[in-house]
């Protein structure tokens, strides 16, 4: 399907669009209003990895911080941290807290959103004062013995044993000042002790120095401030939002009544479903189309006309043609039609005679302003000859049969030998013979005369029938063998081609 198309189809569902659109803005702009406005504030802290080895480690270690920031992450946003800003800043409800990690630095935002700017601001603060007690709580010995503290007994250890050892080198000096073999053991042991006691100061020092810097590795570096303005309900994010959730709701909501709607709106649309060749397209009349405007000026309506004139000349070897005028259903302007062709024709100087076929709710005696009391009935049970039912219209070279009273057997009398008699007599006197028959979805009547005529015309309204209607009475057609099938589609959409013809009848 081309973009024409589809603009076409919008053009033609133009309210559900626009409706949608209002409704999609309208629901968007009252959820925007009555929103309760919500204040959002923040405070970044630096979170100083000194990765998951010693203090004295190179570089951090990337994934050792990530997970870091993950579990301070997961303890600002638990229940129990947010239970106890709660009971802190006597509020009402738990807190709403979030935490942003910044990539590529050592710092986290906290964000806290609330109905009022200073809490939100409180919740923010207090948030990253709870992650520092706990950092400073967990690194100095509230969640059990540090290693600073088992270094640390087991340096007294060591230098319990080292002061022993140093005793027991002196007494052996004196005890036994001739004795290298006492003397040196002793000395031996002392060193051992030494070494023992060294070795576990320097690794105490080390952990001492590596949690004190843990205990204080989380630091403010900017504290939340009261916020100016609400950031929520954001008024034209909303409103945009709404439109356009609105705007393509109501497009897909077009597309899909117009897949549904069985309707055919466009020439396309109507050749595709007939199968049938178009000759001709009558715009749609801003006013009622009468024979009487017809024949007053240039307009499109008569070229229109004069071009379904000349297509269906066209196809005629030069003798008498007798040309069928039906449609799917009543009100498609078929007898509108084929009185206005018959006007055109005989502009072309040919004789032409209308005759009314439907004898179930005539229409040509109206459109002609003629008496309708003796017609085709009259002729067709033997009351009358042909010559007494023709009568005279307003315009030259125009006559016309109307319907007569009507029959209690229309389709028997339409196909019966008296009627194909009278095409034939018609045929000696005139040049167009037309045929204004009902509805084919309604009787029988048409489909019985089809036969005997050179060509059907299918009256189709746009916008108005349907596509089975048409299929239907196409099939319909084809069974009775036919010679011609041809479409006119009537209301059709005026285009650009007929702005000159509109211009000249101003």
């Amino acid at each position: 399907m081309e973009l024409k198309s589809y603009l076409s189809i919008l053009r033609r569902r133009k309210w559900i669009v626009i409706l949608s659109v209002l409704l999609g803005t309208a629901i968007a702009a009252a959820f925007t209003f009555f929103s309760t406005p919500q204040y959002v504030s923040s405070a970044t802290v630096r979170v100083a990895t000194i990765g998951s080895g010693s203090i004295t480690s190179a570089r951090p270690d990337i994934s050792y911080t990530e997970r870091l920031v993950n579990t301070y992450s997961r303890i600002i946003t638990g229940n129990n941290v947010r239970r106890q800003i709660m009971g802190e800043l006597e509020l009402d409800a738990l807190p709403n807290i979030s935490v942003q990690s910044i990539p590529g630095t050592e710092l986290i935002r906290i964000v806290a959103e609330a109905t009022d700017p200073e809490d939100a601001r409180n919740i923010a603060n207090a948030a990253a004062q709870v992650l520092i007690d706990q950092n400073r709580e967990f690194y100095s010995g509230g969640a059990g013995l540090t290693l600073q503290e088992i270094l640390g007994e087991q340096l007294a250890q060591a230098d319990q044993a080292l002061q022993e050892a140093r005793e027991n080198y002196e007494n052996a000096l004196e005890a036994s000042p001739q004795n290298d073999t006492v003397i040196a053991a002793a000395r031996e042991a002392l060193d051992v002790r030494d070494r023992t006691y060294t070795s576990l100061l320097s690794q105490y020092e080390a952990a001492r120095l590596e949690e004190t810097v843990r205990a204080n590795s989380i630091t403010v570096v900017e504290e939340a401030l009261v916020p100016n303005r609400a950031a929520k309900p954001r008024h034209l994010v909303n409103l945009a939002l709404g439109f356009a959730i609105g705007l393509v709701t109501g497009v897909a909501l077009a597309l899909l009544a117009e897949n549904l709607d069985t309707t055919l709106y466009t020439a396309e649309q109507i050749e595709s479903a007939t199968q049938m060749e178009t000759v001709g397209q009558i715009p749609a009349a801003k006013e009622d189309l009468t024979i009487a405007r017809l024949g007053a000026g240039h307009y499109p309506q008569l070229e229109s006309f004069r071009r379904l004139r000349t297509n269906i000349l066209a196809t005629s070897d030069g003798g008498t043609q007798v040309a069928l005028l039906t449609s799917a259903k009543r009100g498609e302007g078929k007898s509108t039609v084929a009185a206005n062709l018959a006007v055109t024709v005989a502009q072309s100087g040919r004789e032409v005679v209308v005759v009314d076929c439907d004898l179930r709710l005539p229409t040509v005696h109206k459109l002609f302003d003629l008496p309708n009391k003796r017609g085709l009935t009259n002729v067709l049970a033997g009351e009358v000859q042909v010559d007494e039912a023709i009568q005279y219209s307003a315009f030259p070279r125009v006559q016309v049969v109307t319907s007569g009273p009507l029959p209690p057997n229309p389709t028997e009398l339409l196909g019966s030998q008296r009627m194909l008699d009278l095409i034939e007599q018609l045929k000696s006197q005139f040049d167009f013979i037309i045929l204004d028959t009902p509805a084919l979805l309604s009787v029988a009547d048409a489909a019985v005369l089809a036969p005997a005529v050179d060509n059907v015309i299918l009256v189709v309204a746009q916008s108005q029938t349907r596509r089975g209607d048409v299929q239907t009475v196409r099939r319909q057609l084809s069974s009775v063998r036919v010679k011609s099938m041809e479409v006119v589609i009537n209301r059709a959409e005026a285009n650009g081609s007929y702005a000159y013809y509109e211009s000249e009848a101003r």
